[in-house]
């Protein structure tokens, strides 16, 4: 268990005087999805080693004379955790962020293998390529395009893959990278598309620097004119995408890890993100498995065409007007419900790392499971939207005894009774004024 949260200087003493009988995990972030991260690899012996920023948002924090630094994250008290500390953020400095991460290896002295959970640091670690660092998921031209949409949308094209009606616009085309796709006017966009629609990046990790978030919604021309206007004066390609009439409740979404021999030997499991909170557009609080073979079909087909390999998600939203899945986007990383399928027989982190190391997994078959986001579930049964409860009573008292990690089918994103310190974490940042960056 990683006690304390410290500096890059303080956590390079410290793995100075550790041991490691196989190479570490990197795992960043070391929020929600860093933690069910380390705990699928903890659950094989792999040491993990949570790396962020500090303070867990923009600024960082000062450090403390012990060498310290806060951190809001959950994962660096769990159990599965060995050591957490402070790396520069590489959206500010790629160039420090190597150097930190070349420097904690080298006080490891052992090569390590990188786990990003959220884009910028699956990228940085494949942008960068730290010295003694073994990246189980593609490089990085293979991953911008998988990342950019214009190229992802080609490829759905080709493939005959639905996806929402997109075009491509010429007024931040310049800034644009990858495959080429049909250009329009923001007035040819609007009138093709009508109100609202949605803005979306190509790419989204300096989108969602310069705007706060992945996609914008607008519901006039001024507004529209005005978004694309200041995509294009931050140099940022944008598009712009039909708003999907989506029926609630039927998002799916493919998780998989793709070795290096291809998607013949994938590890998949398709979820579907049930309840989101807030429901509409919100973030995933109760997934269930599903048996979906033509999602799975897809998914697969794009990932096989980009030539990627690796842990990935790819999200399908279901239209009812079209009435069928579209796929919306595909992200080469871990997720917030990556429990998910490691509760299911499928441990991705762990197919992950054993692709790179002279370690062994084999999946004992795939069961049917759920995942729950207990924070984010409960704010939604509380709140003014009426929402059935999903959970049985059996359900509720197998998680308030603890009995959910022996019997039934349902884990939880954070609440574990065997590895308590995030749960305790969650309830003492939950109830400061203070906010972390990012709920995955």
């Amino acid at each position: 268990m990683a006690e304390q949260f410290l500096s890059t200087a303080s956590l390079v003493d410290a793995l100075a005087d550790a041991d490691f009988d196989r190479p570490p995990a990197l795992v960043s972030n070391a929020h929600v999805t860093g933690l069910g991260v380390a705990r699928a690899l903890a659950a094989h012996d792999v040491p993990v080693i949570a790396l962020d920023r500090a303070g867990g948002g923009a600024g960082g924090a000062s450090t403390d004379a012990d060498g310290t630094v806060r951190h809001d994250g959950l994962a660096p008290p769990s159990d599965a955790v060995a050591f957490a500390g402070a790396v520069t953020y590489p959206l500010d400095d790629l160039d420090g962020f190597r150097a930190d991460v070349e420097a904690i290896v080298d006080a490891a002295g052992t090569e390590a293998v990188a786990f990003g959970c959220m884009d910028e640091w699956a990228l940085a670690y494949a942008e960068a390529e730290p010295a003694g660092v073994r990246l189980p998921f593609s490089g990085i031209d293979t991953l911008d395009d998988v990342l950019n949409k214009s190229a992802l949308y080609a490829t759905c094209e080709a493939l005959g893959v639905p996806y929402p009606e997109t075009y491509r616009l010429a007024e931040t085309a310049d800034a644009a990278t990858g495959a080429e796709n049909a250009d329009a006017t923001v007035d040819e966009a609007a009138d093709a598309l009508g109100f609202p629609l949605v803005v979306k990046p190509e790419l989204k990790r300096d989108f969602e620097e310069a705007f706060g978030t992945n996609v914008i919604e607008v519901a006039n021309r001024e507004e529209f004119a005005d978004t694309v206007a200041a995509a294009s004066e931050a140099g940022i390609a944008v598009m712009a995408q039909k708003r999907v009439d989506i029926a609630t409740g039927r998002d799916h979404s493919l998780a998989s890890y793709v070795p290096p021999s291809g998607v013949d030997d994938a590890l998949a499991v398709v979820g579907n993100a049930a309840i989101r909170y807030p429901q509409q557009f919100g973030t995933s609080c109760l997934v269930e498995t599903a048996d979906e073979p033509a999602i799975e079909a897809r998914a697969l087909a794009v990932l096989e065409d980009a030539g990627y390999h690796g842990i990935s998600e790819a999200e399908f939203v279901y239209d009812a007007d079209r009435e069928e899945f579209l796929l919306l986007d595909v992200n080469t990383r871990p997720w917030k419900w990556i429990g998910l399928p490691v509760a299911a027989g499928a441990n991705l982190p762990m197919a992950a790392y054993a692709a790179v190391t002279d370690a062994e997994y084999e999946s004992p078959g795939v069961e049917p499971a759920r995942w729950v986001s207990l924070r984010d579930y409960l704010a939604l049964l509380a709140g003014d939207d009426a929402v059935w409860d999903q959970l049985s009573p059996a359900d509720w008292r197998r998680l308030v005894s603890g009995a959910f990690e022996r019997e039934g089918d349902l884990t939880a994103a954070v609440y574990r009774p065997s590895d308590p310190a995030p749960a305790a974490k969650l309830f003492e940042t939950e109830f400061v004024d203070r906010d972390y960056y990012c709920s995955c």
